[in-house]
């Protein structure tokens, strides 16, 4: 008699968003995140004074006022697009007969990435799980943030299953792919370039502190850069790598998205074409805040056009690389 295979779970996460667009919603939500030490390292009896005192009361109607103009339907972009991917590769799993299901787990907020862990061995009994974090480029903020979850859920369990972590896929070919026919698909609409064009690359920045202090992203960021721009076969003078999304008084990972986006257009870029590679599904960083608030400061600063580039999503291309990751690692995975 052939033993059954392992019953393999597939945990992809994502950061998270609050459950609603109201302060109240956004409180729990930001004290949970702001207070993940792979966040912010600050001393916690000073920075948990400033978040619960300070921060929080303010943030917190502000951040929900910003998720009301992205809000859909069915909820926050990001979770509605990271459920769509799950349930897209689902189907395909089960079509390839594999022994295998898809779970959504939120590293901040619900659902949340330590309960949906422990449920996926404890009720479900799953023996293996592999996790993959929707994050192309590591680093600690948000890979390792995530790693330290898996084992915080291990910690609270009497029995576990195995464990196979993705660390990264930024150069994997399908990812550079997908980025590039993204991309091409937008000019295909609204047409090239044009000698007054540029293409920014901006990534979710990071202090450069914790880079000093050993992080690779910057460098894996690097690479997907030039892996990109020799996919699209462009003149690499026509595209810009830039860091948005940066918070407090600390130097942060620079040229600044917003920064570089009024020196273009003063020396003269009509048209700024924007993409956020660094994102696996839109959100608010993407949707928000450069498709809202960059392009009021690109034309404020006397750019003539301005393009948001969608993420990649659940579109065929996305939901065709976390279905190929999903394979190799289950390939390689010993039994």
């Amino acid at each position: 008699m052939t033993e059954k295979s392992p019953k393999t779970a597939v945990l992809l996460i994502n950061l998270g968003s609050p459950d609603e667009p109201t302060a109240s919603a956004l409180k729990p939500y930001l004290r949970e995140f702001l207070s993940d030490r792979r966040v912010v390292d600050l001393n916690p009896i000073f920075w948990q004074t400033l978040l619960n005192l300070v921060i929080l009361p303010r943030r917190s109607p502000k951040s929900a006022a910003r998720y009301v103009q992205v809000w859909m339907k069915e909820g926050a972009p990001l979770k509605v697009y990271t459920d769509r991917i799950a349930d897209k590769l689902r189907q395909r799993l089960q079509q390839k007969a594999l022994d295998a299901d898809v779970f959504v787990g939120m590293r901040y907020g619900n659902p949340s990435q330590v309960e949906v862990f422990k449920t996926i061995h404890n009720e479900h009994g799953f023996d293996r799980v592999l996790v993959l974090p929707l994050y192309p480029q590591y680093s600690s903020s948000t890979t390792a943030s995530v790693s330290d979850a898996v084992s915080k859920a291990m910690q609270q369990m009497k029995s576990h299953p195995k464990v196979r972590f993705i660390r990264d896929y930024h150069t994997h070919p399908l990812y550079i792919k997908a980025l590039a026919d993204q991309i091409r698909d937008q000019w295909a609409k609204v047409g090239p370039l044009g000698e007054k064009g540029r293409l920014m690359l901006s990534f979710h920045g990071m202090p450069v502190r914790y880079c000093e202090e050993g992080d690779p992203y910057p460098k894996q960021v690097r690479e997907t850069t030039d892996l990109l721009i020799q996919e699209l076969g462009v003149d690499p003078s026509k595209v810009v790598l830039s860091y948005q999304s940066r918070f407090g008084k600390e130097e942060w990972l620079q040229p600044y998205s917003d920064e570089m986006a009024r020196h273009l257009a003063r020396e003269g870029v009509e048209r700024l074409d924007v993409i956020c590679p660094g994102f696996h599904t839109d959100c608010l960083e993407t949707i928000e805040e450069i498709g809202l608030e960059l392009k009021e400061t690109w034309l404020k600063a006397g750019g003539k056009v301005f393009h948001c580039i969608p993420c990649l999503n659940d579109s065929e291309a996305s939901v065709s690389l976390v279905e190929k990751i999903v394979e190799e690692e289950l390939l390689h995975w010993p039994e």
